[in-house]
């Protein structure tokens, strides 16, 4: 019997009890664990966090020059105002959200590295049950709440997605994924290889290229990105007329999330002239004799995987510099020297970054079970992307593909505050999601369209997530700009609900 059942098969010897346990606290828990308290006062709640502290992403990821990339007007929380650059660093993040957890004493409610490994739900005492382990002392726990508010994320954050090239152990070097950064890692002056062209890649290669004698982008195809100042001109403005800062939080979101709609509108009833115009700015860096085509041309329309942006084109800068280089080819096999190619050519390294995903995981890694029967998320169909049919008193945070998560956040966190508000004064102690009459011969397709989003990790993971229908409450349908209207409008005595 190995550790993990070791610890699962262990009774625990106390159970605390809650009205909600929220699974972790990176930006959705903190998140959640404000709303609760400013729109559900006097409810008992507890965040249990896997690692030593708050951040999620931010904190488990340690790789060089980790950012955001989306603005942190929007990424950042409505209540709280951003005050900085708006691509921020991780560090910076972490220390906002360290604000907000010592504003709001938030820090009370939170308990570090805590893991959930199972989470029962009984319909008699209308209560699920939490097993963790304290990963510092290897103690069993027990909570029961009224309600579970999952905000662990979408992936696995012990570790992140490799694939299983040919060769791999012939290296001679190290291959690092970024999400588990070796703090020893010496590249300076090396020949690095990183494998990807996504948000992470175009972060680590900027910043390491100041110190690597030359850095290498390999990629099986381009990517779109998007580049200008890291700043909001705005904002900027409204500062120098000594505004109020919550003002100019609101003003500036405002502004940022017009211009997103816009453009997101634009891909989908103009996609050649929204192409036109994000390969122009990254032309305008490169030079015209740069080869666009094979390197920063993608062969899909723009917004159905995310677009990064780029700050001051820093990435781009390191290419026209010559610190950073772009190939775009397959791998046929490593070397012990480093990557073959399918063309025959080979790129010689002295460390490889395999800057390729994650493994995608929506159950948090928990052991769920309804009633004593295992909890297949696969086999629900999902309600506006955050709850599930079937499962009673259960909301999961999934935010958006082409806005920041956080908008997500706090309009799911309004939902669940109304809901659990609801609740208290009707007496209901269950609520699960249901098909109405007119949704039994609804059509179950895939979680997302692939045809309108189809990053990789997503097409990997597809089977392990719920289905979706083809009306507005049985999908994530990826469109803030409609569901901040239609969320707070969602009708609480709607058939979709099944209170007990």
């Amino acid at each position: 019997m190995n550790v993990q059942s070791q610890i699962r098969a262990a009774e625990p010897v106390t159970t605390e009890h809650f009205d909600v346990l929220i699974a972790g606290a990176g930006i959705s828990g903190v998140g959640a664990a404000y709303h609760l308290t400013t729109q559900c006062p006097g409810t008992s709640f507890v965040a249990l966090e896997t690692q030593k502290t708050f951040g999620g992403t931010w904190s488990t990821h340690r790789y060089p020059g980790i950012r955001s990339d989306s603005d942190l007007h929007t990424f950042g929380y409505r209540f709280k105002p951003w005050t900085s650059a708006p691509i921020a660093s991780a560090d910076e993040i972490l220390k906002y959200m360290g604000e907000v957890i010592e504003e709001n004493d938030l820090n009370s409610h939170i308990r570090y590295r805590h893991t959930i490994t199972a989470a029962k739900w009984s319909g008699e005492t209308k209560r699920w049950t939490i097993d963790a382990v304290r990963l510092d002392n290897g103690e069993r726990l027990r909570f029961t709440a009224n309600f579970f508010w999952m905000c662990q994320g979408y992936y696995r954050h012990a570790e992140g997605y490799t694939p299983e090239w040919t060769d791999m152990a012939k290296f001679k070097g190290p291959i690092v994924h970024p999400q588990n950064w070796p703090e020893d890692l010496d590249y300076k002056g090396k020949r690095v290889v990183v494998i990807g062209s996504g948000a992470t890649a175009a972060t680590l290669i900027p910043a390491m290229a100041k110190d690597a004698g030359h850095i290498t982008m390999l990629q099986r195809s381009p990517t779109y990105f998007r580049t200008g100042r890291n700043a909001i001109e705005i904002a900027e403005e409204l500062r120098k007329l000594q505004v109020d800062e919550h003002w100019i939080h609101e003003i500036t979101r405002r502004k940022i999330l017009f211009e997103q709609d816009a453009f997101t509108k634009r891909t989908f009833a103009d996609p050649e002239g929204a192409k036109k115009d994000l390969l122009a700015a990254v032309e305008a860096v490169l030079g015209k004799d740069y080869d666009m085509a094979t390197h920063f041309t993608p062969r899909y329309r723009p917004w159905r995987q995310r677009i990064a942006f780029v700050p001051d084109a820093d990435l781009f800068q390191a290419i026209k510099g010559g610190k950073a280089s772009v190939v775009t080819d397959e791998i046929e096999r490593f070397t012990e020297n480093g990557i073959l190619l399918k063309s025959g050519n080979e790129l010689e390294a002295d460390i490889i970054i395999t800057a390729t995903g994650f493994h995608l995981s929506p159950n948090g890694d928990i052991d769920f079970e309804i009633d004593g029967k295992p909890l297949d998320f696969k086999d629900t169909v999902t309600y506006r992307g955050m709850m599930f049919t079937g499962v009673p008193n259960l909301v999961w945070v999934f935010g958006y593909f082409r806005a920041s998560w956080t908008l997500r956040v706090d309009l799911v966190a309004d939902f669940v505050c109304r809901m659990l508000n609801h609740m208290k004064a009707t007496g209901a102690k269950e609520v699960t999601p249901a098909l109405r009459p007119e949704d039994h011969n609804m059509p179950l397709l895939p979680w997302i369209d692939p045809e309108n989003f189809n990053p990789g990790y997503m097409m990997r993971g597809m089977h392990l997530l719920p289905k979706r229908g083809d009306k507005p409450e049985w999908q994530h349908n990826q469109d803030y700009w409609a569901e901040k209207d239609e969320f707070p409008t969602i009708d609480l005595k709607d058939k979709a609900f099944v209170y007990g």
